[in-house]
């Protein structure tokens, strides 16, 4: 099994991370790869960086920024894992980068934004259960102390 985690380094997203490596805990075998989309390059930062290498090597360093504490997680643990820095619209992204790694489940946080931001943004979650042709799962928000005593429950 393959599995891939969309991150973008906030404490939020590290749920999922948190959920698989409960589930390698007990038992499952899987591949991982962690995930982080970079938004498309806007008019502003066109207009003040028209190297396209210069936004290039911004994006990759954001996401490079973005995956570190998920990645600092999985050596903690011991797990090996792959890591892929994309540019794109997010959801749509994601999906196709399932697909090129051959991933067989997308885990991710739920955020857990709502009200109008929800309304108008939408959410990543959201479009990757509504567009993928593969399962995904949305973990919703454990607090801190939850997660402590999970990891103290598998030890």
């Amino acid at each position: 099994m393959k599995i891939l985690i969309p991150t973008d380094g906030s404490a939020l997203a590290l749920d999922a991370v948190h959920h698989v490596l409960a589930l390698l805990r007990a038992g499952l075998r899987a591949e991982l790869v962690l995930a982080n989309v970079q938004e498309p390059t806007h008019l502003y930062e066109l207009l003040m960086t028209s190297d396209e290498g210069t936004r290039e090597a911004a994006a990759r360093a954001a996401g490079e920024h973005a995956l570190q504490p998920a990645e600092a997680l999985l050596r903690a643990a011991g797990i090996d894992f792959t890591s892929e820095i994309a540019v794109g619209e997010p959801a749509h992204t994601l999906l196709s980068l399932a697909e090129r790694e051959g991933c067989d489940v997308v885990v991710i946080g739920s955020h857990g934004t709502g009200g109008l931001r929800k309304a108008l943004l939408g959410s990543v979650s959201e479009r990757l259960v509504r567009d993928a042709r593969l399962p995904v799962t949305v973990v919703p928000h454990t607090a801190p102390d939850e997660v402590a005593a999970e990891v103290a429950d598998a030890a």
